[in-house]
């Protein structure tokens, strides 16, 4: 049949017939609400870029987690900021890091809400990359170097160059140095620290452990590692699919992450590849993934798309920084509707095949759904 018989309309015609009809109905119980955990008590700063966003103190963050609780979300992510960075990542690792103490204190006071860990060494590396640098050759201290270098010139050439935490980034590039291929990210020796620091999470009370590195393997030695140390009940949120994407800018200001030198382009995935992307999924699985995530989430739709129809265990999707500082700051200037965008960027994060979505959006979200 054909118009005037059918009229698609007709199911349009009030909310109450499009509410009925909804084939993609969102609920806080898919949301996980990241937290970034800095030293201290009673410090609530906010990020600049990523406005209704801070670094929290762990009193403070056992505060949010509270309120998070009561929006009726499950699940916040817990990323931490050092007091101290080294070339092993010590901080991440360490039974009293911030991260594991914020967990304890979490755990101690707000219980029944599911714990994240996110297990990667960027934020803890004194070079800002997410593994072992190799040094030798003197290719290390010769990045660093250049780093600095291209700092200065920019300086000299009169141009804005902003300083986040320890480290130095370019208000008008997407890292302080030009990409050089003369150090090594070193996979194999990264593993025993990621598994050293899965485990320190799951020991401080994680519930379920997120690798986000992107080094090959890591899932299988995480595994190992936990079921090694008692925790083969701990599942593990492997972050599959993760992209080197130019949308992580303010989460690197968020969590004082971003590289020295170079780029993490030689370990995160090429944006162009989706056939790579199924194939890393599939090696996250049978390393043991218990669920998979994809980020970013909104650009790279059709890869969660695709995750979806290929592969039956739960699939998450990271909106990440990028895509909540872009609507945050059309809607700062009257650009969109605020509420309007923020659900259907998540409505359609969701259509497109993820029941779990990581989202600095989640609190605000929960309460126009309550």
């Amino acid at each position: 049949m054909a118009f005037p018989t059918d009229r698609p309309r007709r199911l349009r015609r009030s909310e109450s017939l499009r509410s009925f009809v909804r084939e993609t109905r969102l609920s806080p119980e898919g949301f996980v609400y990241p937290l970034f955990v800095c030293p201290g008590e009673g410090i609530r700063k906010e990020v600049r870029s990523m406005p209704g966003v801070f670094n929290l103190s762990v009193d403070e963050a056992v505060k949010e987690c509270g309120e998070v609780k009561a929006l009726g979300i499950p699940s916040v992510i817990l990323f931490g900021l050092p007091e101290e960075k080294d070339e092993m990542a010590t901080g991440a690792w360490d039974p009293n890091g911030i991260v594991q103490r914020a967990a304890r204190a979490i755990k101690r006071e707000v219980p029944g809400l599911l714990l994240m860990g996110d297990v990667c060494l960027c934020e803890y590396m004194s070079h800002g990359h997410c593994g072992i640098v190799d040094t030798t050759g003197g290719s290390y201290t010769k990045a660093r170097q250049e780093a600095d270098a291209f700092v200065r010139e920019l300086e000299l050439q009169g141009k804005r160059v902003i300083k986040v935490g320890s480290q130095s980034a370019v208000a008008t590039a997407a890292a302080v140095a030009p990409a050089s291929e003369e150090y090594e990210i070193m996979n194999d020796a990264t593993l025993e620290l990621l598994t050293k620091t899965a485990v320190a999470q799951a020991e401080a009370g994680m519930d379920i452990i997120a690798p986000s590195d992107m080094m090959d393997g890591r899932v299988q030695a995480i595994r190992n590692g936990l079921d090694a140390a008692g925790f083969e009940n701990i599942p593990v949120l492997s972050y599959a699919a993760k992209f080197a994407s130019g949308f992580y800018g303010p989460f690197r200001e968020a969590a004082d992450s971003a590289p020295h030198f170079g780029d993490r382009r030689s370990y995160q995935m090429d944006p162009a590849n989706l056939r790579e992307a199924m194939r890393e999924i599939e090696l996250d699985l049978e390393e043991g993934a218990d669920m998979i995530m994809v980020k970013p989430a909104m650009p790279y739709l059709d890869v969660i798309r695709e995750a979806r129809s290929r592969y039956d265990v739960p699939l998450a999707a990271y909106q990440v920084s990028g895509e909540y500082a872009m609507i945050k700051a059309a809607a700062l200037n009257g650009w969109i509707a605020y509420d309007r965008v923020m659900m259907e960027s998540l409505l359609c994060i969701q259509r497109a095949g993820a029941s779990i979505m990581l989202t600095y959006f989640a609190k605000e979200a929960a309460r126009l759904l309550g």
